[in-house]
């Protein structure tokens, strides 16, 4: 499967793209507000990559793993995911991981609307929700861009380095997204 925007092909993962994974997750950068933590080795992120092209073949899918790159260039930028709720309550939650050097070029935004597109009008979502550190500013930025609300903050929910961070969460609903693509149009 593959999404594409003008300047980004979203296509599911493959075995190929452990060496661009490894790299992304080893980034401090990338890591400051992520709760995987830096992989101790390439077994490491290879066992989590192995476990999320199994989930590809799974029957119900409860998850889309998507590699970001760029279309002029091929290159890989980031991951981004939905993860799919209880079939019943028509939901999902989207992560993201962008590499650094792809920083600030509206890349994860562009990613994101892509995928919430797919989101509510392919699987036919009716909410879709994300979650993420108070001090992640930049990832608040692009949830609040794409059009998902604060709803509230979750204390102490995410372990990361250590710590215990607070965490907002984020949600769209259909009917949201429905009306922010009519006015584009």
């Amino acid at each position: 499967m593959k999404l594409q925007t003008n300047r980004l092909s979203l296509r599911e993962l493959s075995f190929t793209d452990l060496d661009n994974i490894h790299e992304l997750h080893s980034l401090p950068e990338t890591d400051e507000y992520n709760t995987l933590g830096i992989p101790e080795t390439i077994q490491t992120t290879e066992n989590i990559v192995t476990e999320w092209l199994a989930g590809q073949k799974q029957n119900p899918r409860n998850s889309y793993i998507f590699s970001i790159d760029q279309v002029d260039t091929k290159q890989f930028i980031g991951l981004i995911a939905l993860n799919l709720g209880k079939q019943n309550y028509r939901t999902a939650e989207v992560w993201y991981k962008i590499h650094k050097d792809h920083w600030k070029k509206g890349y994860t935004t562009e990613a994101l609307t892509k995928l919430l597109n797919f989101g509510f009008n392919e699987l036919k979502l009716h909410r879709i929700e994300a979650g993420c550190a108070v001090e992640n500013i930049a990832s608040i930025k692009v949830l609040e861009k794409v059009g998902m609300t604060k709803e509230g903050m979750k204390r102490k929910k995410l372990p990361i380095r250590g710590k215990w961070k607070d965490n907002y969460f984020y949600a769209i609903l259909d009917e949201d997204f429905l009306k922010l693509k009519s006015k584009d149009d």
